[in-house]
């Protein structure tokens, strides 16, 4: 099956021996191209795999540390053929990840996002409320993991509106309007996890707002949370609390695999879509962990051909949680995200992906 027709499919429709058949052909043939294309991806996975490594499933791919993509410059596209640069999210001093992407890649990834949200959205463009700043489009041609997101996530809104100002401090004033105007009618609101609860949560608000109607999608700043005390069901039981606010879908992504989002089922966990797949491997030897035991996440995307983001090993320790057996009927795995990993663990997985 050709990418397109697998992105087309209704998500969540594929059963394990179907997608399997599909995903082992698309992504030996991802990884054949990007060893033609990539000098440094051909350095890091002959030196690790050997010349000879042969890829037949998806457990045989090899892959890399997302951390690799802050430290080289790994594309497998000429520089001419780039048509915009996604950076990672980063405190100041820090080393972010540049993604190169071109424009079949740039329009894969919108198009797969767009067949996974549409599944809580639904097809009609919905008025959106953004919790960020338009100043984090300053920059045309490079954008923030932030600004990739809200821009990936903007096609299913109208009346997009933000409620932060420039200088990021919300402005209530722009939230009553808002809502004001759309009152009684299906909302979207989008925003990265943390700074929804900042700055729509911790908001020194002087009305009280009704969001019964809104879906909130959000992902990413789980860290900060955490180290407040924040987890999942606090946040979303705060949030129905203050704002009566019921439809919540978290989703997992990350700027070096743009597309390939994991959007939190009907059981709290999430879910591989059909083009995209999780394999949890033991932080120490890397091999395949069975459902119910934890280890490091290695997320596996069809998208990615302008660069070797096809086989990514996260820094995020998770566990397999079941297969083609959600509540609400979708298809393929489900999984969660216990934490960061340990230095050691991180350290090790550094050592071993050390390239020339």
């Amino acid at each position: 099956m050709e990418l397109n027709n697998l992105i087309n499919l209704k998500q969540y429709s594929l059963e394990r021996t179907e997608k399997r058949d599909y995903m082992n052909g698309l992504l030996t043939q991802l990884n054949d191209f990007h060893l033609n294309n990539s000098v440094e991806y051909k350095q890091i996975t002959e030196k690790i795999w050997g010349r000879d490594h042969v890829v037949k499933i998806l457990e045989d791919l090899p892959f890399l540390p997302v951390s690799a993509f802050k430290n080289h410059q790994i594309k497998s596209i000429p520089d001419e053929e780039v048509f915009k640069v996604l950076t990672s999210s980063g405190t100041t001093g820090q080393q972010v990840s540049k993604i190169y992407l071109d424009k079949e890649t740039a329009k894969l990834q919108t198009f797969a996002l767009s067949k996974i949200i549409s599944h809580v959205v639904g097809t009609s463009r919905l008025p959106m409320l953004i919790i960020d700043s338009k100043s984090i489009f300053s920059n045309k041609s490079s954008f923030s993991a932030r600004g990739a997101g809200v821009l990936g996530v903007s096609i299913f809104g109208k009346d997009h509106t933000y409620v932060l100002d420039d200088k990021f401090e919300p402005d209530e004033e722009v939230l009553k309007l808002f809502l004001e105007k759309h009152n009684g009618k299906p909302v979207l609101i989008f925003g990265f996890t943390f700074m929804v609860w900042q700055y729509l949560f911790n908001a020194n608000l002087k009305n009280k707002y009704d969001l019964s109607k809104a879906i909130l999608i959000h992902s990413g700043g789980w860290k900060k949370l955490i180290d407040i005390a924040v987890d999942n069901p606090t946040f979303r039981n705060s949030l129905k609390e203050k704002f009566n606010l019921k439809h919540i879908y978290n989703f997992y992504g990350m700027v070096e695999q743009v597309g390939s989002v994991f959007l939190e089922n009907s059981d709290g966990y999430l879910h591989c879509p059909n083009f995209a797949d999780v394999i949890i491997r033991n932080p120490y030897d890397f091999s395949v962990q069975p459902p119910g035991k934890e280890g490091l996440i290695q997320v596996i995307s069809a998208l990615p051909k302008s660069y070797p983001g096809h086989s990514l090993l996260t820094e995020d320790i998770g566990v397999l949680m079941g297969e083609d057996d959600a509540s609400n009927g979708w298809k393929g795995k489900s999984f969660k995200i216990l934490g960061r990993a340990k230095r050691a663990e991180l350290r090790g997985c550094s050592d071993t992906f050390k390239s020339n």
